[in-house]
């Protein structure tokens, strides 16, 4: 899978170890930034990340900033693209179950290493269940032509 990943600064080593568990269980991984500890404005990021997933050249993606909240506000402005901070196990599979969430955003401050690695493969590895949740996203497909 292809997956395009981003960071403010607080979220830099954070986000250089998910590019090696990502590479390790073999995703191909576009890394938009930020590479240092230098302050940077996380909206611009976001829009980077979730424009590729909404051009379909990533299939998903990952952001992360102090608490993942920020992240998602702004990649959610992206047409096509679902966006939400998980905070657990259950979180990041739901997410994707009932929601067909296509970029995961995390906290770099409140959630530990192990449960980052783990949220995340949850989240790669689960399908979204389609049925009556597949209404559901459409109408909020709908929600985004109804605002242009």
């Amino acid at each position: 899978m292809k997956i395009a990943i981003g960071s403010d600064h607080r979220g830099t080593e954070v986000k250089q170890k998910l590019i090696e568990l990502l590479r390790g269980l073999g995703h191909q991984v576009l890394d938009e930034g930020t590479k240092t500890a230098e302050s940077v404005d996380y909206p611009d990021i976001a829009q980077s990340v979730a424009e590729l997933v909404s051009r379909g050249e990533a299939e998903r993606g990952i952001l992360i900033c102090g608490t993942g909240i920020g992240m998602a506000i702004a990649a959610n402005k992206i047409p096509g693209v679902r966006a939400a901070p998980c905070h657990d196990d259950l979180t990041a599979e739901m997410s994707r179950r009932h929601n067909d969430l296509n970029v995961l955003c995390l906290s770099a401050d409140m959630l530990g290493e192990r449960l980052i690695d783990r949220m995340v493969e949850i989240w790669l590895s689960t399908e979204f269940e389609g049925g009556r949740h597949a209404r559901r996203v459409q109408k909020i497909a709908e929600l985004e032509d109804h605002a242009k």
